[in-house]
């Protein structure tokens, strides 16, 4: 049996349809019957839902979706898309909802996770792999949130769970190749 794909042509604006540019998920295939919602792990204390970010794309509220929290906060467990009728792939829309509110500037600078996502990224740009220490004190910085969590180091460190010294990953043509070849969509 072929699944069937309901899609709405149009509700209003143009983010639906670059979200399905950049991502190729299509949000216009959601028909809110919100079982992404009922089974994320992460929507219990969101600031919006699965499906309501679906709908404030469909609806083109540019602004509300770039600013909310949600979008950082998704695990990327791919919950949603198996609960969902539709197989919307609401990851893939989240990380270029992601790329657009920081490119235009609508992610709280001060706010964890979008720090943590660029520093984790610049880390394995630069090292092939995390060094939990450098992080740590990177993504401190830049948030200036520097006593929050000081009291879990020792503790971590006892267990060995923050080593002193980090490993490489590969030469830096071997990563910056990595990252060309990402960017590209993994294209040689």
């Amino acid at each position: 049996m072929t699944p069937t794909t309901i899609e709405i042509i149009e509700i209003g604006g143009n983010l639906a349809a670059e979200v399905k540019d950049s991502s190729g998920a299509s949000p216009m295939s959601c028909f809110q019957c919100t079982k992404c919602s009922c089974g994320c792990p992460v929507s219990s204390r969101a600031d919006i839902k699965p499906h309501e970010v679906v709908r404030l794309v469909q609806t083109n509220q540019r602004d509300v979706v770039l600013k909310s929290r949600f979008i950082w906060e998704c695990a990327s467990c791919h919950t949603c898309v198996t609960r969902c009728p539709q197989q919307v792939d609401i990851p893939a829309m989240i990380d270029s909802l992601r790329v657009m509110s920081l490119d235009e500037k609508k992610a709280d600078v001060t706010a964890m996770l979008p720090v943590l996502n660029a520093t984790f990224l610049d880390a394995v740009r630069k090292r092939g792999r995390i060094h939990e220490i450098s992080l740590m004190v990177n993504l401190k910085l830049k948030t200036r949130h520097f006593m929050e969590d000081f009291d879990k180091a020792p503790k971590m460190m006892k267990k060995g769970k923050l080593p002193l010294f980090g490993s490489k990953g590969g030469t830096k043509s071997e990563l910056k190749e990595i990252f060309r070849r990402s960017a590209e969509g993994g294209k040689r």
